[in-house]
């Protein structure tokens, strides 16, 4: 004898194959954006952070998260483009290394969450209104920390005690540029030493910078020079100094990697890994405008002793015992 299925039945039965077929969808895996202005092998170390940052929180990328890798590679006006790609996409979220990739997704997009890796400046680029309170789609990291440049030349000076005329190189377009001269000019007074500040706004400008710092007879040279200047260029630069026999102290570790005499400065690398707690908090419902910007809490002394031999440079004990790394 059959039986009779009635409506009642029916929609339970209509109720239940719904709830399985939704069952068995797959969830919805995260997208994240990240853009950088150098190129993959220049930036390998920041991505490697955010992945390492990932991991820690519980992602792993191509299962329960996708990462959309684009670069400038170097070529600035591609960055527009680039970030124009990313909201096409659209993303969960994009992380951007950097001002410039900053800025221009910024143009790009009001409502995609903007994750900054690093930033000079944050308040005085016009991305957030503040750090405790950033007020809009963009939260992040803070590099600020215009100290550090009176350090560098402390450092310098020890590491060169005859030191009395340092080239310094920066970027004058570059966010924070002034305030970390101005702190560099103090210290200057007070070592004794005699600053000749040489303007580098694009890569050609590296030759012709050493070239005057040559001629101005620089003990040294301070580099504050932005990884979206001189980051594709990192051998070109070493190379120069070690031809002129010049000691230089650079602001990031991956110029002592590439050659470099020394470096002292915030962990970019720190704060890549750091930004993954932002990509975790925006994907869990928390919104940019809520979460308040980083400060640096990383810093590192990198030396390369090697290049120290190659510029006839002896690296003093106490300078060398003060050194978290020191490449031999």
């Amino acid at each position: 004898m059959k039986k009779k299925i009635t409506g009642l039945t029916l929609c339970a039965m209509l109720f239940a194959l719904c709830v399985s077929a939704e069952a068995q969808q797959p969830a919805k895996v995260p997208r994240i954006g990240y853009l950088n202005a150098v190129s993959p092998a220049t930036g390998s170390d920041r991505i490697e952070a955010l992945r390492q940052g990932l991991r820690e929180l519980g992602y792993v990328e191509g299962k329960n998260i996708v990462i959309e890798l684009r670069y400038a590679e170097g070529k600035l006006e591609r960055l527009p483009v680039l970030a124009a790609e990313l909201v096409r996409l659209k993303v969960d979220v994009i992380v951007t290394s950097g001002p410039l990739p900053t800025r221009v997704t910024k143009q790009a997009t009001t409502v995609i969450p903007i994750v900054m890796a690093q930033d000079a400046d944050p308040v005085g680029n016009g991305f957030v209104a503040s750090l405790a309170r950033p007020g809009g789609n963009i939260t992040g990291l803070s590099a600020q920390r215009p100290e550090l440049s009176g350090k560098q030349l402390e450092l310098l000076k020890e590491t060169v005690p005859k030191l009395s005329r340092v080239a310094v190189f920066g970027t004058s377009t570059q966010p924070g540029n002034a305030q970390s001269l101005k702190v560099m000019e103090l210290a200057a007074g007070a070592f004794r030493v005699k600053l000749q500040y040489l303007d580098m706004l694009v890569p050609t400008d590296i030759e012709s910078a050493f070239r005057a710092a040559g001629k101005g007879q620089a003990d040294a040279v301070l580099m504050m020079v932005p990884s979206s200047v001189g980051g594709s260029h990192r051998k070109e630069i070493v190379e120069l100094a070690i031809k002129n026999r010049l000691p230089v102290t650079y602001p990031q570790s991956q110029f002592v990697e590439a050659g470099g005499l020394m470096s002292y400065g915030v962990s970019i690398v720190d704060l890549n890994r750091r930004a993954a707690t932002y990509v975790d908090k925006i994907l869990k419902g928390a919104k940019p405008a809520d979460l308040p910007v980083e400060q640096p809490t990383k810093f590192e002394f990198v030396i390369n002793l090697k290049t120290a031999k190659q510029i006839g440079l002896t690296i003093p004990t106490n300078v060398l015992a003060r050194a978290d790394r020191v490449i031999r």
